[in-house]
């Protein structure tokens, strides 16, 4: 199908010509996270069809957002990654998260969550409580964890603030939260500091939960 647009000659028309469809912002969330498989995609994404997730990759991958690739064996299934121009949208999509922030009131009962829908404002959010070189920090909700990398891209536009389902080999600390007070964080209406010293946030470090382990498996051996 030949490619809709405003035929506007306009940044922002260019750019919904790209991205102002239906999903391809939301399949960019779940790819900001890193590689991810058709039926992945499809899981994190309810009540998108599977002709439409089709569709819109298809068009993602036509105006350079997305590319796919074959993971080798014994995988060998293909993963779609987004490219440097789709990775270039991660501000635009915390601003957007930030606009919509008021109407995320109380959850509705027949809304979807996954804890890695958080990311976005929290890379925000935590960039500013550490400010001590923490790069790293685990996020751990009842619905699953997640991890935040924060700090500056270097050289060529690699690494910097992102973000990836579940933990993270070596973070620097975890935070442990009910999905409310996540929420709370997420769209300023709690602090960091404030969720801590309430006790709605536990605060763990790596070596703090090795020695847990190790004095949990020597108690028990």
């Amino acid at each position: 199908m030949p490619r809709r647009s405003y035929d506007q000659y306009c940044a922002l028309a260019r750019a919904l010509d790209a991205v102002g469809d239906r999903w391809t912002l939301l399949i960019v969330r779940e790819l900001l996270g890193g590689a991810r498989r058709y039926t992945d995609l499809h899981a994190d994404l309810p009540g998108v069809s599977t002709d439409m997730l089709a569709s819109r990759l298809k068009d993602m991958e036509r105006d350079g957002l997305v590319s796919r690739r074959r993971l080798a064996p014994p995988g060998a299934a293909f993963v779609y990654d987004l490219t440097a121009r789709g990775r270039a949208l991660l501000p635009a999509l915390t601003a957007l998260a930030d606009w919509g922030a008021p109407a995320l009131d109380e959850k509705r009962p027949t809304d979807a969550v996954r804890a890695h829908w958080f990311a976005l404002p929290l890379i925000t959010r935590l960039g500013r409580h550490f400010t001590d070189g923490t790069e790293v920090v685990d996020i751990a909700l009842d619905e699953g964890e997640f991890h935040v990398t924060l700090g500056p891209a270097g050289e060529g536009g690699e690494g910097g603030p992102g973000y990836a389902d579940g933990p993270a080999e070596r973070p620097d600390v975890r935070l442990r939260m009910d999905t409310p007070t996540c929420a709370d964080i997420a769209y300023d209406r709690l602090s960091l500091d404030q969720g801590i010293a309430s006790g709605r946030i536990a605060v763990t470090l790596p070596a703090e939960d090795d020695g847990r382990r190790q004095e949990t498996r020597a108690t028990t051996a």
